[in-house]
């Protein structure tokens, strides 16, 4: 061995030494009760309690829509692997999920499975997935250590006449405690599988005495169940019991055999965070192992006593999180154990009952749940479920962001056109829309509620944009009862969100379109392709073979035309934003020179010129060009008035910010974009018609060529294109808009 190489060892080692020493792999018991009266808040907490303070250590940010804010957490995001794998959206079912593991901390322990509910494919796996990750990454900070204990019987030489078992008490030159032996002087280590809380080595009747000096600095917090009332395994209670008789009931020498070790959170290890498949066994075991020749080492006492070694999933997850993927697809008579399981927090075995201090989550798709509902016995589990619905993805910007991931997987290095993962996307979304129930809105909304075809409802969820042609007065109503709109099926069995194209469906779209050979790209022609085959499979999918019903919801096939409209409506804007003809910005200075004119008017006062500098009256002409460009219906004074107001209500709801005029007024600015596009069409197409004979075959003018290459520059600079795609889409634009 080089003498680099036994430096690169020395250096490994000795920074493995200082980072096993730096977090406290191994105390003593008296140690580790020091470190428990020093930071109770962190020692003196169970499952329910350490899954909630892993939300608090991750955060939360309040994430605004269109119909309000909801608070998101942070650890859904995934900031341990810079976001890989992260929940996209989903924040109720996140606050949910939160909301009933601090009810499990108020009752003093988890009484009820979480049962997170929904369609196939809805990310039920995924918000369990990035929750038990979260509590992986937790666990290895100072802020998350947990802690187990295991015995420790040192070999005949480390103490007089042995260790107690035969020949009275141990010597005065025993030592304080064996945790720190080294192998060589060690007979036996007997571990605990379950990882009891070493504080349970306080008898139950002397732990609240004990612990008084940290549950004084808890304040109110109270003790849960567990820590309060819980007792010793069965295996621990019997060696406790061997070496308390040998002692002669000296507790403190007991001890001395207790080495308090950490542990982490693992799901590939099965430590504090187990998976349980669809199977028909108890999801716990029993071995005798007092005969295991590994353990022939042990003192007579404790080999004449019967010692078991538990397992399964419910031992392997002790002391974290255990979760049921698709549990009802289990038969109904080999998850009836959860019953008491989850509700007295403890399960029977031939020799012992194992008490768990465990959190309990389960996903079902909604067929099981349905035919669950129906069985006599579902009564019995209802109180010990606490059910979460986690549907489908409504916004279309989510639903992009997801399948933009699976793209860039499956393009394989290879270009991914612009409006590629936004075609799948909105296809998805117009699928799981439901025609509104009008009769629930008063009779001014309930004209324009009646109006929203799944185009408009999928627009306004993600984008707050009110249909065409409303008029201000109703437009301002749906805004106002937007939540209402977003929310009003949810308590109905077929809700919004539960039926529609699953994003697994989608997934092998977009595979078989980054597969394409028509393309030297991923297009989304042919995603538009793979969907047009796909609406086509009424017989494998249950959501296309829904009637079509009045205002175009379930129209799967009209559904494709409508996207390849959206599609072809952005790559215009794209174009015209790229030709220079006019700056997006323009048009939000004129409206925001409108709204200035417009406040000073209604105020009666002058305004700076800001050319001039001088005192001047507001723009009547300039106004009136305005509202005629969006064709405001009435007197001016109310439309205005109207500007003003919805400006007011967007204030109240977001305290202390500045009026964002480009959300608060979308419509509006399309409508001036669109005015805009109306008085200068015959220079736009001339713009394009330049373009695509660029991209065809590179001819044209020198000027018309300098033109298409600065164009292409901004297209492909602000809007990810390639000159491949930018052919291809911007041909199929022209032809639909400017032949």
């Amino acid at each position: 061995m080089t003498s680099s190489v036994r430096q690169t060892l020395a250096t490994l080692g000795e920074s493995i030494r200082g980072h096993f020493t730096g977090t406290r792999r191994m105390l003593s018991f008296a140690e580790y009760l020091d470190l428990v009266i020093a930071d109770p808040a962190h020692q003196l907490r169970t499952s329910a309690q350490y899954l909630v303070d892993c939300f608090h250590h991750f955060g939360h940010e309040d994430v605004r829509y269109p119909w309000g804010e909801v608070r998101r957490w942070k650890l859904f995001d995934c900031p341990w692997a810079a976001g890989e794998g992260r929940l996209i959206g989903q924040e109720v079912a996140q606050n949910q999920v939160y909301r009933a593991l601090a009810g499990f901390v108020r009752d003093g322990a988890p009484t009820r499975l979480v049962l997170l509910h929904g369609p196939n494919g809805s990310a039920k796996s995924t918000l369990i997935r990035c929750l038990g990750q979260a509590l992986e990454h937790y666990s290895t900070l100072d802020a998350g250590a947990l802690y187990r204990f295991s015995w420790v019987f040192p070999a005949q030489r480390q103490s007089k006449g042995g260790i107690g078992f035969g020949g009275g008490p141990a010597g005065d030159g025993a030592a304080e405690t064996f945790a720190y032996l080294p192998d060589d002087l060690v007979d036996a280590r007997l571990q605990d599988e379950l990882r009891d809380h070493p504080l349970l080595l306080i008898p139950a009747e002397h732990r609240a005495r004990v612990l008084a000096p940290a549950l004084a600095r808890l304040g109110d917090q109270p003790l849960a169940d567990y820590l309060r009332l819980g007792q010793l395994s069965a295996k621990n209670r019997a060696v406790y019991e061997a070496l308390l008789a040998s002692y002669h009931g000296d507790y403190v020498k007991v001890l001395r055999h207790v080495a308090v070790e950490r542990f982490y959170v693992s799901h590939r290890y099965r430590t504090a965070y187990v998976t349980v498949e669809p199977q028909m066994s108890v999801d716990a075991s029993e071995r005798q192992v007092t005969a295991d020749r590994s353990l022939a080492a042990l003192p007579p006492s404790l080999q004449s006593v019967a010692l078991y070694e538990y397992g399964g999933e419910l031992v392997g997850a002790n002391r974290g999180l255990i979760e049921f993927d698709d549990l009802l697809k289990r038969p109904l008579e080999a998850y009836k154990y959860l019953l008491t399981t989850v509700e007295r927090g403890a399960v029977s075995l031939a020799s012992a009952t194992l008490f768990l201090d465990l959190v309990f989550a389960g996903s079902t798709n909604e067929v099981h749940l349905g035919a669950f509902k129906e069985i006599p016995d579902f009564a019995s589990f209802k109180g010990r479920l606490e059910l979460v619905r986690v549907p489908y993805i409504l916004d279309v910007r989510h639903e992009q962001a997801l399948y933009a991931e699976k793209l860039r997987e499956a393009a394989g290095g290879r270009h991914v056109a612009p409006h590629t993962a936004y075609v799948a996307a909105l296809w998805a979304v117009l699928t799981r829309m439901r025609k509104p129930q009008v009769d629930r809105y008063p009779a001014p909304l309930a004209e324009v509620v009646g109006k929203l075809g799944p185009l408009e409802k999928a627009e306004l969820y993600a984008f707050g944009t009110v249909p065409a042609g409303a008029t201000p007065a109703p437009a301002k109503e749906l805004v106002a009862h937007l939540r209402e709109l977003v929310t009003e099926s949810e308590t109905y069995p077929n809700y919004e969100g539960r039926i529609g194209a699953s994003p697994r469906e989608l997934h092998g779209v977009l595979l078989n379109a980054a597969a394409s050979t028509r393309y030297a790209y991923v297009s989304p022609l042919a995603v538009l392709e793979e969907l047009v085959e796909l609406s086509r499979q009424g017989s494998l999918y249950e959501f296309l073979r829904q009637d079509v019903q009045p205002g175009g919801f379930h129209d799967h096939k009209r559904f494709i035309d409508l996207v390849r409209e959206r599609m072809i409506a952005r790559i215009d804007d794209e174009v015209r934003a790229s030709l220079g003809l006019i700056e997006e910005s323009e048009y939000l200075r004129v409206f925001e020179r409108y709204v200035a004119h417009v406040t000073h008017w209604l105020r009666k006062e002058k305004l700076r010129n800001p050319a001039t500098g001088r005192m001047e009256e507001p723009d009547e002409a300039m106004m009136r060009e305005v509202e005629k460009t969006l064709e405001a219906a009435g007197k001016a004074e109310d439309h205005r008035g109207a500007v003003i107001a919805r400006i007011g209500a967007w204030s109240l709801d977001h305290k202390g910010e500045k009026p964002v005029l480009a959300e608060i007024f979308a419509e509006q600015l399309k409508q001036l974009r669109d005015a805009y596009f109306e008085r200068h069409k015959k220079a736009i197409a001339q713009g394009v018609g330049e373009l695509v004979q660029y991209l065809t075959d590179g001819s044209g003018s020198p000027d018309a060529v300098v033109r298409a290459q600065a164009a292409l520059g901004e297209l492909e600079r602000r809007f990810g294109y390639q000159r491949d795609s930018a052919r291809d889409l911007v041909a199929l634009m022209a032809r639909a808009r400017y032949r």
